[in-house]
């Protein structure tokens, strides 16, 4: 299917306008683009009513990237329109970066107790990257996912790996840059790493990019409310996916099915 076609579907279900088509009535204010463009911000994500429900186990979303593909801005920009899932908190033992809290970007933690952690079976999933441990607490998605409620993960390709086998049922999304410019210009923009330290993270990032096919879904963000328009339709779609839509529904399909007296 031609990526103008592709779009425009993302873009029914998202509701946010394509370029080509009718533009979309958002009432949202035009907003600078993660790589300078400027679009309507959507209100908010399509929402399915009643998604937490007592017999249904929650959906496990797993969102990966390369350093500076602007994973965190459309994860939060997501979030804050979809209300349904929760963000998983991860725990890592790298050094605590300038605007950084912790407990909100990261649990900072040093490597000897990230270690221990790992002896302990306290982690859903956990890798060494760049240097630096990084994983997920289970108790950040084991109950959630228990209690019907969904969960996104932040992580990187090697955690996915580990969480897809421990979770078939997992949606998985990788994010792209438009090109290697735009990601060398957008991690250069931080202004928080040596030039050996650059060099490093975007060699790493290219390494990162050799898994996307790993990934049930792949967003290009070159315009960053488009992207944030398709992560919301992903998250719609997974929804209305048969087994949940059949539980969700159960009493509705059992009256429109059961035979006529």
């Amino acid at each position: 299917m031609p990526v103008q076609s592709c779009r425009a579907l993302l873009g029914t279900a998202a509701g946010i306008g394509v370029p080509g088509t009718a533009p979309a009535r958002h009432g949202g204010a035009p907003r600078q683009g993660a790589f300078g463009t400027k679009r309507p911000v959507p209100l908010q994500c399509r929402a399915i009513p009643t998604l937490a429900h007592p017999s249904m186990r929650g959906t496990l979303y797993i969102v990966a990237a390369p350093s500076g593909a602007g994973k965190s801005s459309i994860v939060n920009a997501t979030l804050a329109r979809d209300p349904q899932i929760s963000l998983s908190i991860s725990f890592t033992s790298r050094a605590m970066r300038p605007g950084e809290e912790n407990g909100k970007h990261y649990h900072f933690v040093s490597a000897a107790e990230f270690e221990r952690m790992i002896g302990e079976g306290d982690f859903f999933e956990h890798a060494l990257v760049h240097g630096d441990w990084k994983g997920t607490a289970r108790q950040s998605v084991e109950p959630q996912l228990a209690a019907g409620k969904d969960v996104l993960l932040e992580i990187d390709w090697q955690g996915a790996r580990q969480v897809r086998d421990k979770v078939p049922g997992a949606v998985s999304v990788f994010i792209l840059p438009p090109s290697r410019q735009a990601l060398d210009e957008r991690m250069r923009k931080r202004g928080q790493d040596s030039e050996a330290v650059m060099a490093q993270r975007l060699a790493a990032a290219r390494e990162e990019m050799l898994h996307y096919d790993e990934f049930d879904y792949v967003i290009v963000n070159e315009d960053f409310d488009t992207a944030v328009g398709e992560m919301c339709a992903i998250f719609a779609a997974s929804r209305l996916r048969l087994e949940p839509q059949q539980r969700r529904n159960a009493d509705l399909i059992a009256s429109l099915l059961a035979p006529e007296n």
